[in-house]
């Protein structure tokens, strides 16, 4: 096992075209760390620069203590798994996963071994004599791993290797890959476009946006802490609630005007957003996470100065809980962060309107029907405060 550092790392492509700016980052010995982002944000590239299969043109890149900038990709000791699983269609299972030890002259006896034992953690052994073809997407996608596995290397290195699963498939092999992990104490720094899956398998997941990184923490802080709005709107499922508001001040409170409704600020939360004080008077975007709200009907003890009056629009029930969407009459937040983020969905923010589209969660045993007027609570100590000219997270 290593350790994998990057020191000021660039990419630029013959012609200048630049993908990668100035990335740092240490991915500790035996650590699962995800790099996420929109298509085209340069995270596979990122990781084909550990394999050696993309040149470091800026800064140093280590696995353990050694600089592997012009070190050629087999000796890298590391093992990479694709997402189309790049497996020999007329070998064996067995044979596809001891292919490479084969071709490093590895003793019959030491190959049957390493394979074996990979087939009993991956669950492979009676699929051993059979051919890719005879097999499931999810258990192609286990021999690739074990192919990996048998390897025994420094790092795994996995580019969106769940993405050709269908989704019930992608859940279970998620949480297999995650427990497999565990198991190997591997390092393994995993590529996905899915933040759901990002979520919940890294021990640490690094935002990417062009080619540069926006924020490396543990999931929950990504999700109750963003740096700025492009994290705060890329993390999260259904995706925060964005909305420009005001500021005011009377007295001891502050509230935030917003579209009409005055929403009273949790004095806490606003201590310990200190720099809030230096924007009243002034317009923000405010984030709320669809969670933050809840029918005032669930909440009987409710604050009226942190409730709003909303006509519900779409309902969707879900069993366990509902969302709510619904819409104010404030032009919708469209900065640079929120355009790229929309355009990785595919949504033109031309076709937004002048209307703020929102979702809540809410409680299931008090859901209004479409059409019907409601009050919402909002969880105003949980909000996000983000500067609306530079995305950044006002704290």
């Amino acid at each position: 096992m290593a350790s994998i550092t990057f020191d000021k790392v660039g990419k630029i492509y013959p012609g200048g075209n630049r993908v990668i700016t100035d990335v740092n980052l240490n991915i500790s010995d035996g650590e699962f760390l995800v790099l996420v982002g929109p298509s085209g944000c340069g995270k596979s590239t990122l990781l084909r620069m550990i394999a050696g299969l993309e040149e470091v043109t800026e800064g140093e890149l280590k696995i353990g203590d050694r600089v592997v900038n012009d070190v050629t990709p087999k000796d890298r000791d590391i093992a990479m798994v694709f997402q189309n699983y790049a497996l020999y269609p007329h070998m064996t299972v067995f044979d596809n996963m001891a292919f490479g030890l084969k071709l490093r002259k590895m003793p019959k006896e030491e190959i049957n071994r390493r394979v074996g034992e990979a087939a009993r953690v991956l669950e492979l052994g009676e699929y051993l004599q059979r051919k890719p073809k005879a097999l499931s997407g999810g258990q192609r996608q286990r021999v690739a791993m074990g192919r990996a596995i048998v390897r025994e290397p420094s790092a795994f290195l996995m580019d969106e290797p769940l993405s050709n699963l269908d989704a019930k498939l992608r859940v279970q092999m998620r949480s297999e890959i995650g427990m497999l992990q565990q198991r190997l104490g591997t390092t393994t720094v995993y590529v996905t476009h899915d933040q759901v899956e990002a979520m919940t398998m890294g021990e640490r997941v690094a935002v990417m946006r062009k080619g540069r990184i926006q924020q490396v923490d543990t999931p929950r802080n990504l999700y109750d802490f963003p740096d700025n709005l492009f994290v705060a709107g890329f993390i999260g499922s259904p995706s925060m609630n964005f909305i420009y508001a005001t500021l005011e001040g009377e007295g001891d409170e502050v509230y935030a005007n917003m579209a009409g409704d005055r929403v009273k600020l949790d004095r806490t939360a606003v201590a310990e957003k200190s720099a809030l004080a230096n924007y009243k008077g002034k317009e923000i975007v405010v984030g709320i996470r669809p969670e933050m709200f809840e029918l005032v009907a669930a909440v009987p003890s409710a604050d009226p100065e942190q409730t709003i009056s909303v006509t519900v629009g779409l309902v969707e029930q879900l069993g366990s809980e509902a969302f709510i969407h619904f819409v104010k009459p404030s032009p919708p937040v469209v900065t640079p962060d929120i355009r790229e983020l929309l355009a990785d969905q595919g949504t033109d923010a031309a076709s937004l309107g002048n209307e703020t589209k929102f979702t809540a969660r809410v409680d299931p045993d008090f859901t209004p029907k479409p059409g019907e007027e409601a009050k919402l609570v909002v969880e105003t100590q949980k909000l996000h405060f983000f500067d609306k000219d530079t995305g950044d997270a006002i704290r």
